[in-house]
């Protein structure tokens, strides 16, 4: 017997659904294929960063609904409003307007320096400059490449972007070149994830081989990008090189996250996601209006006043006994009674904030300090314990050696400089015993065999990479090319005018290597 299959009706769209316009519909987020020198034809949002909570038309009704929507600041409004009543005003208007007038007014002000200050902080990051790979519009065979300074608002997907020592990442991008000796490049994630270890990253092998950036934009290369996702530590896509059928595959380990930070040598790259689709937009909550928990306190004491109110209104009349329009009586007594919840209290703590706020960011012993939100300054008064969950956040992962542990002896800050003596004797081949500056014999004896097994262990096994930095500025987007030359005119060699640094993910394995060069043995 033969299977029909079901027939199914079609499901019939709102009216709604069928009349709205199409570009008030949010847009399906799906995957891309990007052709490595060619900007796709595709929209995609612009690079342009936006953390305001309220626009020119938004700030005055978004302002006043925080406000009202707490019973504190409503129940204010409702005896201000009542005044407007001829049968039960009690006094002159400006003796209940005046005061919500003048707290309102706190609270614009407040809010409005607020979300200025965010605007500025945006305008700064969507301005900062950046240099990018374009071709020269001459229309020869060869075509070199110069380098265009942009702002990060301009940049697209598909530009490819060089980014030098303590720049910040500013879109999603895949790292294709560096000039590093090692082909690695370090990262610094703390404005994404939290962490402050550096990040190893690693470019495309195929892209990492050619001679300079320039060839970036003759290579004929196709990589397909996975759909903008949230998450920040897996990534899914392809790179082909189209005129060698290469196929490299790409990992977390090949990208750049927005709000990153370029912490060694320089790295290029090619934008895959920008504005609001990068993974750090992406992970960031809609702006909201933060409460404290005195707020809430102070909320739920007013509805308490608020009952005293009634019930002492209600005790008045029942004295005064139910004649007439009483409950127009009874309004005026909650009126009168009003005073019982005092409006100099919501002045005083809008007063204070403000102050907090101005003094915390002026206290010279907590230079730096930003306050974000000025609404919540009180809430650091309640902190109580601070939980860590690893030793790298107390110790801000500024880690230094200061012992070693050799057999039964110790070696500290102290006395560091009998390993340099152990290690000379061992390359020396000397076979004298240590001796302290006193002459006298060390209670335990540790063998210059020994000491140089223990400290060239721990010079050798890691994965700190040496950085070398020149003491004169260069120009980076030529500094390929110039290493290149040098190299080849020396021999391989490059004369050694450098300062030399050390850079890991592990701030514990720095600090060892540091030592052992302390020690002569780096």
């Amino acid at each position: 017997m033969e299977t029909t299959p079901l027939l199914t009706r079609p499901k019939k769209k709102s009216l709604w659904s069928r009349c709205k316009f199409t570009k008030f519909r949010k847009k399906e987020l799906c995957s891309r294929v990007i052709y490595l020198g060619q900007l796709p034809d595709e929209e995609y949002p612009p690079n342009h960063i936006c953390n305001q909570k309220y626009s020119l038309i938004t700030f005055l009704p978004l302002v006043l609904y925080e406000q009202f929507r707490f019973f504190l600041n409503l129940y204010f409004l409702v005896m201000a409003l009542s005044q407007f009543i001829p049968s039960v005003r009690i006094g002159y208007l400006y003796t209940y307007w005046g005061p919500l007038c003048f707290v309102l007014t706190v609270t614009l002000f407040r809010e409005a320096i607020d979300d200025f200050r965010r605007y500025r902080r945006d305008k700064e990051v969507n301005r900062q400059k950046y240099e990018r790979i374009v071709l020269d519009s001459t229309g020869n065979d060869y075509r070199p490449f110069v380098m265009e300074s942009v702002p990060a608002s301009a940049l697209r997907v598909g530009d490819i972007v060089m980014l030098h020592k303590g720049q910040r990442v500013p879109a999603d991008m895949i790292l294709l070149r560096t000039n590093e000796t090692m082909g690695t490049v370090y990262i610094r994630t703390d404005q994404l994830d939290g962490e402050i270890d550096w990040k190893l990253r690693i470019p495309l092998p195929s892209t990492q081989k050619l001679p300079t950036d320039a060839h970036l934009l003759d290579i004929n290369a196709q990589i397909f990008i996975e759909k903008p996702e949230k998450d920040i530590h897996s990534f899914i896509g392809t790179c082909t090189r189209l005129d060698e059928e290469e196929t490299d595959s790409l990992e977390i380990e090949n990208t750049l996250w927005s709000g990153c930070v370029v912490a060694s040598g320089q790295a290029t790259g090619l934008v895959i996601y920008t504005g609001s689709e990068t993974r750090s937009v992406m992970n960031n909550a809609t702006p909201r209006s933060k409460v404290g928990r005195l707020d809430l306190q102070v909320n739920d004491l007013t509805k308490v006043l608020f009952v005293a109110v009634i019930f002492l209104s209600f005790l008045m009349i029942v004295l005064k006994g139910f004649n007439g329009p009483w409950y127009g009586f009874m309004f005026r007594f909650v009126l009168l009674f009003s005073y019982i919840i005092p409006i100099s209290l919501r002045v005083n703590l809008d007063m204070g904030k403000a102050f907090y706020s101005w003094t915390i960011q002026r206290d010279k012993k907590i230079e730096g300090t930003v306050m974000r939100s000025t609404t919540i300054p009180e809430e650091l008064g309640r902190i109580q314990y601070l939980l860590a969950d690893k030793t790298g956040t107390l110790t801000k992962n500024e880690m230094v050696f200061q012992k070693l542990h050799l057999g039964n002896a110790l070696f500290d800050r102290d006395n560091f400089h009998e390993i340099e003596t152990l290690l000379t004797q061992h390359v020396t081949n000397q076979s004298s015993p240590l001796a302290t500056p006193s002459g006298e014999r060390p209670p335990s004896f540790v063998s210059p065999r020994a000491a140089w097994q223990v400290v060239a262990a721990l010079a050798l096994c890691h994965n700190v990479t040496p950085v070398y930095e020149t003491s004169d500025d260069v120009d980076e987007a030529q500094s390929d090319l110039t290493s290149s030359v040098m190299s080849e005119s020396c021999g391989g060699a490059v004369p050694q005018q450098q300062l030399c640094d050390y850079q890991a993910s592990s701030p514990d394995e720095v600090a060892l290597v540091k030592w052992t060069d302390m020690v002569s043995i780096g």
